[in-house]
């Protein structure tokens, strides 16, 4: 997986699928830049959270288990382990299970993992090690997605199964399931709309590009600049009570 937001912090960081290269960047909304809110007793994101590459659930495929069409972006995924990644960071992860989130009608896809370098990775093989050695996770889980748009005056986002996670074996079926899209996706079979499919790897795709051509738009990038101090009410907590 790669890394977007590490554990505890704010920034709604994500891969910016309509860029060139499809860097990670912060998420902007009517001018400003996006942090999630902190929903009683959670503080930031409660995972490692990041994504899945060479995957895409394609917002033009109704998902048979959901009724939904996909989010138009690669799948999600939680890493549980006990360190705390760095943005961009690139880790290897087992599949433990995944929780099926219908955000504003779209299916978007969780993903339970663990990274296999964390001390107790072997200790982990489904979800349901997740529910015995980590009690209370899954289900802070579950609360965390339900209710993080709510300070935003939004409603609460719903589930597919009643909220229940889905196993290891059904995880990497959906994983896939979402590659094979990504794979028509990159050879031009399938309409990605304002999706940049520029890349170096995949060489029968007619948007590979050479070496040459990537070094240029990086170098074509503005030059980074200091990191705006994070607004003090990032860590403002939001208490409501629970439908």
């Amino acid at each position: 997986m790669v890394v977007e937001v590490p554990r505890w912090t704010n920034a709604k960081m994500e891969i910016a699928t309509k860029d060139p290269l499809n860097p990670i960047k912060q998420d902007v909304k009517k001018g400003k830049l996006r942090y999630v809110a902190n929903v009683f007793p959670h503080k930031g994101y409660i995972w490692n959270y990041g994504a899945i590459p060479q995957t895409w659930e394609d917002p033009g495929h109704k998902d048979e288990n959901t009724g939904c069409c996909g989010d138009n972006d690669p799948i999600d995924v939680c890493e549980i382990g006990s360190k705390v990644c760095s943005r961009g960071e690139v880790i290897k992860v087992k599949v433990l299970g995944t929780l099926a989130l219908i955000d504003e009608g779209e299916t978007d896809w969780k993903i339970i993992a663990i990274n296999v370098e964390d001390p107790e990775a072997g200790n982990y093989n489904d979800i349901n090690d997740v529910r015995r050695l980590k009690p209370g996770y899954l289900e802070a889980t579950v609360d965390w997605f339900r209710r993080y748009k709510v300070p935003d005056g939004k409603p609460e986002n719903q589930f597919a199964f009643n909220g229940e996670f889905k196993d290891k074996d059904f995880a990497v079926s959906v994983i896939k399931s979402t590659h094979e899209h990504w794979k028509a996706l990159i050879a031009k079979k399938t309409d990605g709309g304002e999706i940049n499919c520029t890349n170096l790897t995949v060489s029968d795709s007619p948007f590979c590009c050479s070496q040459e051509c990537a070094k240029a738009t990086v170098d074509a990038a503005p030059p980074g600049k200091a990191a705006n101090p994070i607004p003090p009410e990032v860590d403002k907590w939001f208490y409501y009570q629970k439908n």
